[in-house]
Parts: C-alpha cells; structure tokens; sequence
C-alpha cells in the first residue's frame, strides 16, 4: 500500500471516528436539554405595550462591562428601544462613540479596586445590568475571582445603596455555588450573595456557549462556537445561544412583572423571550 493510500485511510477513519463523536455528543445533550419553556414564547407578543408603558415611567439604568461582547450589545439594545430616560455607563475607561445614537449615553470612569470612592455613580438608577467578567486564562484564578465575584458583588451592593431596585446578572449555564470547578463556583457564589442583598428584582441569566465572533478569539472558543453552532441546526438549544437573543431578553425582561423577586432564566428561558418580534 502506498503512503497516499494509507494517508487516505486514515483520513477516513478520522472522519468516521469524528461523525460517531458529533452523533454520541448530539444524543446526550437531548436527553440533557432544559425543560422546555413556555412562559416567555407569549410574552412577545405584547412588547410594544410594555415598552411604551415602562417609557412612561421615566426610568434611568446604568450598564457595567458596556466594553465587552455582551455589554455593547446590550448597549445598543436599550438604546434602539429607547426605554430609559438616561443611560449610564460605568467601566474602568471612558468608551468612543461615533454614532449619533450614543451622543446622550452618560459615562462614569471608576477604579474597581476603590468603588467605595465613587459611590455616586451608582446613585440615582433604577435598573442595573451587569455583564462584568474576564477569564482565568487572562488574569489568573485570582484576577477571575476579583473581576466575576468582588467587583460585580461590591457593584450590587453600591447599586442598592444607591437606589437601584433591579438588578440583571449575566451568569453562566451551570452556575453552582457548591461547584468543584472554579468558574461555575464563582459565578454560584455571586448569585447567592447578591439575592441576599435584597433588590425588589434580581434576574440572573444563565446562557449556555456565547455565539458570537468575538474580537480577541482563542483557537479552542473559534472551534467550540462552530461545534454547538452546527449543534443548534439539529434542534439542540440547551447548551448555545445567540449573544443576540441574550441582550434581547435582559432588555425584554425588564420590562415584565414576575410573581418572584428573584428570577433564573437559563438557556432556553433565554431564547424564548430573546426570539426576533414576528412582523
């Protein structure tokens, strides 16, 4: 045999072995899929009202981590729908802006290690959005657990201080304060602590993989992405989710009036609220 034809046999076998792989993960994420959602597919129907109506109150918000994937969309989700009064940023460096829809966006610069110095930034809004958070692999264990715990807890804490009565936490899929992995542990323990602080309506929101084409893109997120992206066109949805569905159901949610003051939306939660309004 020669070394073109064992070459191709081998191939073969790799893409076989790669096929069986894609089948096996395929068949247990359906068995692991979310309980199917319901509650949030018919709320769509009425967001025009609720907007209008939320519009009336004259309500202000202020966005944390407004610079990263998650957090600019979400930036630009309020302001397409225009339900706030006023916009507030508050992040580590003042953003540049050259749209005209960004001309009124109010920015607060802070220093995260001294946020009880600039306490008066959270003052005066009723409605925070936190998508803080890095990685471990950037900044360490303990960089990440600074960033995604002690800033975003000392956050929560000025925000209530200050006047905020909701409080929307991006988390993660998983998310488990009894958890033997640090990640899932964190984003857990921040949950819990914040829920203690007691805001008239804490929503936490836990996607699964982020799809997006993210500007500072590792190899491995690039191939996991196309890998649950391919997923989803076979109808699992537990474990991905557009970062546009995700930005449209935090702006969505706040808009509604749930029986419990804490709420968690996990991954289909989130796509049902975050579906396009059918024209």
């Amino acid at each position: 045999m020669s070394v073109i034809e064992l070459l191709c046999d081998a191939l073969r076998k790799a893409l076989w072995f790669f096929s069986v792989i894609i089948v096996v993960v395929a068949v247990v994420l359906y068995h692991f899929e979310d309980p199917g959602s319901t509650k949030y597919d018919s709320m769509a129907e009425d967001m025009k009202t609720l907007e209008e109506n939320f519009r009336g109150e004259n309500k202000s918000c202020f966005i944390l981590g407004a610079s990263g994937e998650t957090g600019k969309l979400l930036l630009r989700e309020v302001l397409e729908r225009n339900i706030f009064s006023r916009v507030t940023l508050i992040g580590r460096r003042k953003l540049t802006f050259e749209e005209e829809t960004y001309k009124n966006v109010v920015q607060e610069v802070v220093d995260f290690e001294k946020l009880d110095d600039y306490a008066a930034a959270f003052q005066g809004h009723d409605v925070g959005y936190c998508c803080l958070g890095t990685t471990r692999a950037k900044v360490g264990a303990d960089g990440f657990i600074r960033v995604d715990h002690d800033y975003v807890l000392k956050s929560a804490e000025l925000a209530k201080s200050g006047g905020c009565t909701q409080f929307h936490l991006e988390s993660s899929r998983g998310a488990d304060k009894n958890s033997s992995f640090l990640y899932l542990k964190v984003k857990g323990q921040v949950e819990s602590e914040i829920e203690a602080l007691g805001f008239d309506r804490f929503a936490v929101y836990r996607p699964g993989v982020l799809l997006v084409d993210r500007q500072e893109s590792r190899p491995a997120e690039w191939l996991a992405r196309k890998f649950f992206c391919a997923l989803s066109t076979l109808g699992s949805n537990s474990m991905s989710v557009p970062i546009q569905m995700v930005v449209k159901a935090m702006v969505s949610n706040t808009l509604l009036q749930p029986e419990n003051k804490t709420e968690i939306l996990e991954n289909k939660d989130i796509i049902g609220l975050g579906k396009p309004a059918e024209k």
